[in-house]
């Protein structure tokens, strides 16, 4: 192997790293899902490895099309940023249907009285509220919320995989192309898993006392200020 492939290939390493580390839309999304939904950790892992894997393996396949086609660098790059255009949108649109879910739900969870009547006592009142445990969670619609995150990774690119793939490519080297990709992909998803886990231990010791109920809002609302992190900020 050559000193050029290593070298490569640490780079790549390097970027994969902080590429996801600088990039919130890497983890926000399923942190606050994990908290606004109560995932266990180990459903919020695999969640967050499926979703890194179709997000880094579709760069991969996009990039393997572009060598074996012989397409140049910056066809790719169009390409990628036309991608990036369509999931940062989509990860705002997501993010404002859900955050408004959540409102409409925590305004439907308001204190509200009920009459009861006892034989002993006679006809009373006492104020009631839908707490978070009270409500009957729907599977399908659970099941959704991972779907949506997972087509919207697999649309969003990994754009600096595209110049570091095309490098040992214009060398002929297919062994350097298999390492510089399966490193970087590697430490993309290793890094999304740790973040996201570290961050997810933290948060779910938060109590946020009255604001309980507004956890969908918050975390509809951080979701969609993650897409436009990406739409605006380019990060």
């Amino acid at each position: 192997m050559s000193h050029e492939i290593l070298l490569l290939t640490g780079t790549a390493a390097s970027i994969g790293f902080f590429h996801t580390l600088l990039g919130p839309d890497h983890y926000l999304p399923f942190i606050m899902m994990a908290r606004a939904r109560r995932w266990p950790l180990i459903k919020t892992a695999w969640v967050t490895f499926l979703c890194g894997l179709g997000h880094v393996g579709s760069s991969v396949l996009i990039g393997a099309i572009g060598v074996a086609l012989g397409v140049s660098v910056g066809k790719l790059e169009s390409l990628e940023a036309f991608r990036g255009g369509i999931a940062g949108w989509l990860l705002i649109a997501f993010g404002v249907a859900y955050a408004v879910w959540g409102v409409i739900r925590a305004a439907r969870n308001q204190k509200h009285s009920h009459w009861h009547i006892h034989a002993d006592i006679g006809r009373h009142e006492h104020p009631h509220e839908h707490t978070e445990d009270h409500t009957h969670p729907h599977g399908d619609q659970k099941a959704i919320t991972p779907w949506v995150l997972f087509t919207i990774f697999v649309l969003g690119p990994c754009e600096p995989l595209i110049p570091i793939l095309m490098v040992p490519a214009a060398r002929e080297s297919t062994s350097g192309v298999v390492l510089v990709t399966g490193v970087f992909s590697l430490v993309t998803i290793v890094t999304m898993i740790t973040v996201v886990i570290l961050m997810t231990l933290g948060v779910n010791v938060l109590h946020l006392g009255k604001l309980e109920k507004w956890t969908h809002a918050i975390a509809g609302a951080i979701i969609a200020l993650s897409g436009a992190a990406i739409q605006f900020l380019g990060l």
